[in-house]
């Protein structure tokens, strides 16, 4: 798992600078035209230079060198807790769009070699109204879309006072008591919660 997270995060690195190195200094604002992929690089990534195997390979999660139903849908952020509403029926719209498009021999997956043809083709990734495609883990997710819009490396502990900001921290401090307390269990030569009340010693 870390080597794929530090592959991906490696990954993106390039891509960015390669925007950079573009003159694409800062985000520019997207067309309605601009097609979904385009804006989920933009949007997700804060990329505006890209190419097709660059994208395949920043959302091949595994690294197993094919597109699967489950990575199909963690693109198009249908496995982020915003999208949990998202009915099955759409989910299997997604899935089965996307893989009537690109899996050309039909066996239930995109490998590298299909997406490129596919783009070679002029394909593009269909918008299906579901947004952007939030992918990232919820300290990526809270860093892209809220803080760097608005705040900055200036922006002080007092003053992130967002709703968005007081819900994230929170979601920390809760987390940072749940590990506390596991800890506490840990350290315990024997757990008195796991033993059943009717064994339990009487004290």
């Amino acid at each position: 798992m870390a080597l794929q997270y530090i592959t991906q995060c490696a990954l993106i690195f390039n891509l960015a600078f390669s925007a950079i190195a573009h003159g694409d200094h800062q985000q520019k604002p997207l067309h309605e035209a601009s097609d979904w992929a385009t804006k989920h690089m933009e949007e997700e990534h804060h990329i505006g230079n890209f190419d097709p195997g660059a994208f395949f390979s920043l959302h091949d999660y595994d690294s197993s060198g094919a597109w699967t139903a489950d990575e199909i849908l963690r693109t198009y952020g249908l496995e982020d807790e915003s999208q949990k509403d998202v009915p099955k029926e759409k989910r299997d719209e997604v899935v089965n769009e996307i893989m009537k498009l690109a899996d050309a021999d039909h066996d239930g997956q995109i490998t590298h070699a299909e997406w490129m043809q596919f783009n070679k083709d002029g394909g593009k990734l269909p918008d299906f109204g579901l947004g952007p495609g939030h992918h990232g883990d919820d300290e990526y997710e809270y860093e892209i879309h809220h803080f760097e819009k608005y705040h900055d490396e200036n922006t002080r502990e007092e003053d992130l006072t967002h709703p968005e900001d007081i819900a994230h921290f929170k979601k920390h401090d809760q987390e940072a008591d749940e590990e506390e307390k596991q800890e506490k269990l840990n350290r315990m030569p024997i757990v008195e919660q796991n033993i059943p009340q009717k064994f339990r010693r009487n004290s």
